[in-house]
């Protein structure tokens, strides 16, 4: 396991926005698929975004389409989620993830989970 290293958490009023970065804790470490989870207090953890391939294929979670953008670098070594528009619901602590193939929305298909950023939005 390669644990995976979140950052760029905090606190933000509702409309403000965040940028989230994730590298693995070893150097040039890259992957195929990189993907963000959420755990909100109370709540399963869902999938929010996740990215493939060389050409940066995407998926979105319905509640944060229009409003999250998932990236990486060139080297799938790092990759980002811009979170702007923010709503009160976003709070949550936020994962970036490996994926090990299967469904895109099952925490269970994903690896190399990280201690996550908190990210917390006041109306």
């Amino acid at each position: 396991a390669v644990p995976l290293v979140e950052s760029g958490g905090g606190s933000v009023q509702a409309g403000g926005s965040l940028t989230l970065s994730c590298a693995a804790s070893v150097a040039s470490y890259s992957s195929d698929r990189w993907g963000w989870f959420r755990q909100a207090p109370g709540k399963e953890r869902e999938v929010v975004a996740t990215i493939w391939g060389v050409h940066s294929g995407t998926m979105y979670h319905d509640s944060v389409k229009d409003r999250f953008t998932i990236s990486q670098n060139n080297a799938k070594t790092t990759v980002y989620l811009q979170m702007d528009t923010l709503k009160p619901e976003d709070t949550a602590m936020y994962y970036c993830v490996e994926s090990l193939g299967g469904r895109w929305d099952d925490a269970k298909a994903w690896r190399n989970w990280g201690q996550g950023t908190q990210v917390t939005v006041s109306s």
